[in-house]
């Protein structure tokens, strides 16, 4: 019984308040070292989300860079400790999209990229005492990176090169060879040029080379074609720009059909086909046309007339003529049939058969003829033959109960159609066109439905690719807290720090006359515990002269 009431005083003499300090002390040093490995963790995974929330989504800082500027790029990068990423097979360089602009002008100052083409800028790096080949050369390298960079801005070209042969110039005029040049064009996919920017980039080169000549430039595209030299090109065909030319004719004639039957028809009850045969072909005829005196209301005039008389000395009269009646008769004055030629021959026979003198006269006249000189020039691009094929579905009905059903048109629907066609194309019998319009049923392939999961769909998969790095931090956090910071804690709340032991006899009234106080305890004691405490109680109640002289030999047993 007296260890009992030992036992009792002892546990009663424990209990008193405590700070958290004074608890963490009083831990197992296990609990101390996953308490602090747990707190470092936290403050990690904390400061991890911080960074991430910060630096945001990327953007691209420069794309289709070359091998060369690309790891130029990404060494002045890492040397500025500024994270980067690569996107789409490393053609493009993304960083935070904060930081875009700023890098963009570091990035200049520093010099990058630097490009693969050089141009002028190659002369500011002329060193002392080079050669004037050397000097030659540098001058000829900068030109031509000058005309790649300027033909590389058209929006079709995507990648150029320029080679320019500039030969050595002697005091020898008629020695000197002209300058020539060669440019291959990388197009973009689909892109084409036609003759007209074919031609600006040949007088664009030409020009900038001092006596060089358009025709001494060959551009050529990324398979090898030659773009220049016109007249070699159309003997063999039709030209980019004819064949340009071609389209928009059949296309035109297209949506004009298009445009007059789809309200009609429907929108997806009509397809339509043009072919345009087309004359690019150019003739030339020339005529001439002579209109001489011809009737007498022919008006004719003179150009010139020459007239030479000569007379010869001589006798009287001789007679002359035929005898007879006819000689009798005075004679007649002889008219020319032209104009201005109607004058009396001298020596012509005069009446009685005889002339009157000795001499002879010649007259040339000249008369201006009619002449009509007509040229004829066929112009180009002329349309041959149309021929037009429209097809048309079957027409939907509905009946009563909601079900369609598809139903061929009447012949003189179709006919109705075909009329608006040729009407639209202009047709024309005489130059051969033809049209074409028939009635089919249109067949519709069932596309089937494929129902992608749930868990497959692009804005899931988007949507956990953004969240997980935030998740996997907050799972890390969760798992440092429960399995490190929670068991220290714990360990923390229950412990208890050694307190001091009372003066004898300091408490026995409390015990004797009062209940004890449990209210710093944080838990309650056994039951087993609690019903030896009931028995001290009891016993100090029914002999506290027993209780004293235990206590009193308790005390003076240590004293001893």
């Amino acid at each position: 019984m007296d260890d009992t009431h030992a036992i009792a005083l002892s546990a009663q003499a424990n209990v008193g308040p405590s700070g958290f300090g004074s608890r963490l002390q009083a831990m197992p040093m296990k609990s101390k070292l996953s308490f602090g490995i747990g707190t470092l963790a936290l403050a990690g995974v904390v400061f991890a989300m911080t960074m991430w929330s910060s630096q945001g989504d990327y953007k691209v800082l420069y794309a289709n860079l070359a091998d060369k500027d690309g790891g130029a790029v990404i060494a002045q990068l890492a040397q500025m400790n500024v994270p980067y990423r690569m996107a789409d097979g490393g053609a493009a360089i993304l960083v935070p999209a904060a930081q875009v602009h700023d890098l963009r002008l570091k990035m200049a100052t520093a010099g990058l990229p630097k490009g693969t083409v050089s141009g002028y800028e190659l002369m500011d790096s002329a060193r002392f005492g080079q050669t004037q080949f050397q000097e030659r050369l540098t001058f000829q390298r900068g030109l031509e990176g000058e005309l790649t960079r300027s033909i590389g801005s058209l929006a079709a070209v995507r990648a150029a090169r320029v080679h320019l042969a500039l030969p050595n110039q002697n005091g020898f005029f008629r020695e000197q060879q002209k300058p020539s040049a060669s440019v291959l064009l990388t197009l973009h996919a689909g892109r084409t040029l036609d003759r007209a920017q074919v031609a600006g980039i040949v007088h664009l080169v030409a020009s900038s080379v001092p006596e060089m000549n358009p025709k001494a430039v060959s551009v050529l595209d990324q398979s090898g074609a030659l773009l220049t030299g016109g007249e070699t090109s159309a003997a063999a065909g039709l030209d980019a720009q004819q064949l340009n030319y071609v389209n928009q004719i059949e296309s035109g004639y297209t949506k004009r059909i298009l445009d007059l039957l789809e309200p009609i028809v429907g929108h997806d009850n009509l397809r339509a086909s043009v072919t345009a045969d087309i004359d690019f072909s150019q003739t030339e005829a020339t005529s001439e046309e002579f209109k001489p005196n011809q009737g007498a209301d022919a008006s004719v005039s003179i150009r010139s007339q020459q007239t030479t008389d000569q007379a010869s000395a001589g006798g009287g009269a001789l007679p002359s003529g035929v005898p007879g009646a006819a000689s009798n008769q005075p004679p007649v004055a002889a008219t020319a049939p032209l104009a201005g030629a109607s004058q009396p021959l001298q020596g012509a026979p005069s009446a009685g058969g005889t002339t009157a003198t000795g001499g002879r006269r010649e007259a040339v006249t000249n008369y201006e003829v009619d002449k009509t000189v007509r040229v004829t020039k066929n112009a180009s691009g002329n349309v041959k033959r149309l021929n037009a094929a429209v097809v048309v579905n079957h027409r939907s009905v509905t009946d009563a109960k909601g079900k369609q059903s598809q139903t061929p048109l009447t012949a003189d629907e179709i006919e109705k159609l075909t009329s608006l066609v040729r009407e639209s194309i202009g047709f024309n019998k005489e130059r051969g066109d033809s049209v074409k319009v028939i009635n089919a049923p249109f067949k519709i392939d069932a596309v089937p439905l494929v129902e992608t999961p749930f868990w497959k769909s692009p804005e899931l998969i988007d949507l956990v690719r953004a969240a997980a790095i935030p998740a996997g931090l907050a799972v890390i956090a969760l798992l440092v807290f429960f399995g490190l910071l929670r068991p220290a804690l714990k360990s923390a709340i229950a412990a208890r720090p050694p307190a001091a032991l009372p003066r004898p006899g300091s408490r026995i009234d409390a015990v004797v006359d009062d209940e004890p106080g449990f209210s710093s305890v944080p838990a309650l004691p056994p039951p087993a515990y609690l019903r030896q405490l009931e028995s001290a109680k009891a016993l100090a109640k029914d002999n506290p002269a027993a209780v004293a002289g235990i206590v009193r030999g308790w005390v003076a047993g240590e004293a001893a």
